[in-house]
């Protein structure tokens, strides 16, 4: 199977409109791939705060009507990023959109943790409550976005609906960089799946973004990772090779939750 990570520069000089064609455009050059990931809130930038009210959309919006032509051409799954959804009676959630390879909407899911603590996403944006997978013709994935990547137990829920490629969609800052690889190793080893972990380039709000989008296999081996600018990181792997690391070091099938009690 081959993914492509298209870890988009967010400038803010670039009108929301010129970034989703500019990118529907690296898209529809993707034609060899199976899968393409786009960052997560690329049309605004994740701490562009300011921007998640005039620039939310509905789900069929212009970045719908964009990515799902741009699926379409280019023939492949395209999980679309997140956008900053705009809901009847004026609420918002940070909303990823996967598109079949004809275009339709396959799935959408809702950014369960949100990022801020007592300001920007974390109260501007209301918090997802379903965990999504995905069924592809050669593996099911599993959606994540940004700040999840730090709760293994939602991982680990994917896990048990079926995912064996866990994507997480992410606008994560520089400054903690060591931890986006760390935790990508990591949900990669504890779940014996693949991560495909697709960021962003450039500065939102200021804000200096990690960028190296990195693959992860099931034994938690780096199989590429991208640079600090923008980029297309293109991998091929091997999906079968999760049942067989599954079944080679079966660690999975000896959790214990709820057995252990605490001691009083």
């Amino acid at each position: 199977m081959r993914a492509s990570l298209l870890q988009i520069d967010v400038d803010e000089a670039e009108s929301v409109d010129a970034r989703r064609q500019r990118v529907a455009s690296l898209v529809r050059r993707q034609t060899a791939s199976d899968l393409v990931i786009l960052p997560e809130l690329w049309t605004t930038g994740a701490f562009a705060y300011e921007s998640f009210g005039t620039e939310a959309e509905s789900l069929d919006g212009p970045t719908y009507e964009v990515m799902a032509k741009a699926a379409s051409d280019a023939g492949v799954w395209l999980h679309a990023g997140s956008i900053p959804e705009r809901v009847t009676g004026g609420g918002l959630y940070n909303t990823s959109l996967v598109f079949s390879p004809s275009g339709d909407l396959a799935a959408t899911y809702r950014k369960i943790h949100r990022f801020g603590f007592d300001k920007g996403e974390a109260v501007l944006m209301g918090a997802g409550s379903e965990l999504v997978t995905v069924r592809l013709p050669e593996t099911t994935v599993g959606l994540a976005t940004c700040y999840d990547l730090r709760f293994p137990e939602l991982f680990r829920g994917l896990v048990d609906a079926g995912a064996e490629t866990l994507v997480v969609s992410a606008g994560w800052p520089e400054r903690r960089r060591s931890h986006w690889t760390l935790l990508a190793q990591a949900r990669a080893v504890e779940d014996q799946a693949y991560v495909l972990a697709c960021g962003t380039a450039g500065a939102h709000a200021g804000v200096p973004q990690a960028g190296h989008s990195i693959v992860v296999d099931p034994w938690g081996e780096v199989l590429a990772e991208a640079g600090g600018g923008e980029e297309v990181l293109t991998v091929e792997f091997d999906p079968s090779k999760v049942a067989a690391t599954r079944e080679q070091f079966p660690a999975l099938k000896d959790r214990a939750l709820g057995v252990a009690t605490p001691r009083r």
